[in-house]
């Protein structure tokens, strides 16, 4: 296929879940769906990059590494873009480069689903091809769950293309249900400034995580189902920026999930959210499948400069982001 476009770059936001991760695996929904999520896109992007090559026959992929003067996409080492590609039809003529603004591994803000999301989305763009945000979503699923068969739920992909602040719904039949939650300006600048999140300074691979959570998820459906309940509450809470009962709920939903896999925390990382606790934060939890990466704490505004200290963490300061996925720049043949 030929493309329409010289360069098209997009923007794609991370996220942060607030509670029901897990719900949206797939041997948990498909079971007792729905599956449901509170999830918020947030202000730290993946950039791509789809532009045209001069050399017609030939692909370059550039993001922690460089794949360069590839004569088929066979020959392209990152799974996602191979796939990607070979999705789309696309054969050679072009060069893709990524940026992120987080560490694109192993942080539990959904990088990678957000890098497919935006790559994608650049991709159909450079080929002058419209696309929806449930088209986006559903071909980044398709890739990394069903072709490639990585593990992992159904949030990232669907926060990634459509932004805000939504509770998703996971059911049965593989549809997906989405419900924004639109806050006033004072209600959200108060939700806004009640949130910190800081890194542990670990990075871990999800895979393990997940795949002792699929096998267990029979023998604790009850837990599953407590979480999943627990996010119609938050998104009550987060609409009526309840704070105290928002808290309150990160905190009972992290206490359900670590038991779902042994991987999930540990002792150092149970230390810091105890820490944010004494220090006055109201609840927490930690991103993304467990065992490292950022954690995020409901605390009041004049509580966190005693929680920064207690923890000692690096602060990661962000904001939400009301917009999915976007063209951040296309230029013409």
């Amino acid at each position: 296929m030929s493309p329409d476009f010289s360069i098209v770059t997009t923007k794609t936001p991370l996220r942060v879940t607030f509670t029901g991760g897990g719900t949206d695996l797939m041997d948990y929904y498909t079971r007792r769906g729905p599956g449901a999520v509170v999830s918020a896109a947030i202000n730290k992007y993946i950039y791509v990059t789809a532009a045209r090559n001069f050399y017609h026959d030939e692909i370059r992929v550039s993001y922690s590494k460089s794949e360069d003067k590839l004569k088929s996409v066979d020959e392209i080492q990152h799974p996602a873009v191979r796939e990607a590609l070979r999705l789309l039809g696309i054969n050679g003529g072009l060069q893709i480069v990524s940026i992120t603004e987080i560490p694109s591994k192993g942080t539990g803000l959904g990088s990678s689903s957000s890098f497919l999301v935006g790559l994608l989305y650049a991709l159909h763009t450079w080929l002058g091809e419209p696309v929806s945000q449930e088209q986006l979503a559903s071909e980044a699923f398709h890739i990394e769950r069903e072709v490639l068969k990585e593990e992992g739920g159904k949030q990232d992909q669907y926060i990634a293309a459509y932004g805000g602040i939504r509770l998703m719904e996971f059911n049965s039949d593989e549809s997906v249900s989405m419900r924004p939650i639109v806050l006033k300006s004072d209600r959200r600048e108060l939700l806004q400034s009640s949130l910190m999140m800081f890194y542990t300074g670990r990075e871990r691979s999800s895979v393990e995580i997940h795949k002792e959570q699929v096998k267990g998820i029979e023998a604790k459906l009850d837990i599953y189902d407590e979480m999943r309940d627990m996010t119609y509450k938050t998104y009550d809470a987060i609409a009526k920026c309840d704070i105290e009962e928002l808290g309150a709920l990160m905190d009972a939903n992290w206490q359900f999930k670590k038991k779902l896999s042994s991987g999930i925390s540990d002792s150092a990382i149970d230390a810091y959210y105890e820490k944010a606790i004494r220090a006055g934060a109201i609840g927490g939890k930690l991103m993304g499948a467990g065992g490292g990466g950022f954690l995020l704490f409901v605390a009041p505004k004049e509580k966190h400069a005693d929680i920064a200290s207690a923890l000692g963490l690096q602060e990661e300061p962000f904001r939400l982001d009301p917009l999915g996925s976007r063209i951040m720049n296309m230029e013409g043949l």
